[in-house]
């Protein structure tokens, strides 16, 4: 049978979802999160509706990129024995009638699955995709559950949807701008890097010393070869950079044109290197590019 479509859900008004999210641990998180006044939390359950788990499929903002499938078969074990204490947020599927889409609480759903659990309490709430965004990477973020890649693509996900600057996601997410700054560096290393920081190999103390290093790659195999420290990295990389330029007395960058990089690489969300001769006056620049998505996104701002 073919399900009727119905029109998209308006835009709601934007709300501060970064003050104060609970992660939907306990019911004054379940209220911010779900637009309840806080007041209200005596009537919570008055809000939790059982939803049939084929009902619901998984939003779009989800940033974690991986399960752990010892965490979900535990997690499904207790399911099983004491039920889902946690609902998970929803809001109405924009297309299709009498379905949902996760906002909140992919995992437990997940694991209802694995405990054939047939429905799962759930607060339904009428949110546009800017605020499914802000919910889903502030409660993974809150609760720790991600990796630092996954939270620096989400920041990345934000930036380019929703055209935030660091400083506005600052406020929505509950971080330093430096924080987010620094993670969002990651994602100028070579994807092979980073899919070993996803799976654990690699921390981001270890591998910050390989941003913006040509030689990532190896560099990061001999690390997770031989188990270095993130301050024998650095020394690591220090001594490579030495070597590769054979003794020579090549010059460092000047730290006006560092600065100039750094400036031009906050304000573009992106990797930004300059070449340039003193003696001749002239240069190159470099902008690196991790996506199809990014150079559009970049070519947008620069007609605007």
């Amino acid at each position: 049978m073919t399900v009727p479509k119905v029109s998209k859900t308006k835009k709601t008004t934007k709300r501060g979802l970064g003050r104060g999210l609970s992660s939907l641990l306990g019911d004054s998180g379940i209220a911010h999160s779900a637009g309840i006044d806080e007041r209200q939390t005596k009537d919570l359950s008055n809000s939790i509706k059982e939803v049939p788990i084929e009902w619901i499929n998984v939003g779009p903002w989800q940033p974690r990129r991986r399960f752990e499938k010892d965490d979900l078969d535990e997690l499904a074990i207790s399911i099983k024995a004491r039920g889902i204490f946690q609902p998970v947020l929803l809001r109405p599927d924009p297309v299709y009638n009498s379905r949902y889409q996760i906002v909140a609480g992919e995992r437990r759903w997940r694991a209802a699955q694995l405990a054939k659990i047939h429905q799962v309490p759930s607060i339904i709430r009428d949110l546009n995709e800017e605020e499914c965004f802000q919910i889903a990477l502030i409660e993974n973020v809150q609760r720790k559950d991600l990796n630092v890649i996954e939270e620096a693509l989400g920041y990345q996900n934000l930036i380019n949807r929703h055209d935030y600057k660091q400083e506005q996601l600052a406020v929505i997410i509950g971080k330093s701008r430096s924080h987010i700054a620094n993670l969002l560096r990651l994602l100028f290393l070579p994807k092979s890097v980073q899919n070993l920081i996803l799976d654990s190999k690699l921390t981001m103390g270890q591998s910050r010393p390989l941003i913006g290093n040509d030689n990532a790659e190896n560099l990061a195999k001999i690390i997770v070869a031989k188990g270095l420290s993130a301050r024998e990295v650095e020394k690591l990389v220090k001594e490579r950079t030495k070597k590769g330029s054979g003794g020579s007395n090549i010059k460092s960058k000047s730290p006006d044109i560092k600065a100039l990089e750094t400036e031009l690489s906050r304000k573009l969300g992106l990797s930004v290197g300059i070449d340039w001769s003193i003696s001749k006056e002239r240069g190159k620049m470099f902008i690196k590019f991790n996506s199809l998505e990014q150079i559009s996104n970049f070519v947008k701002k620069l007609d605007s």
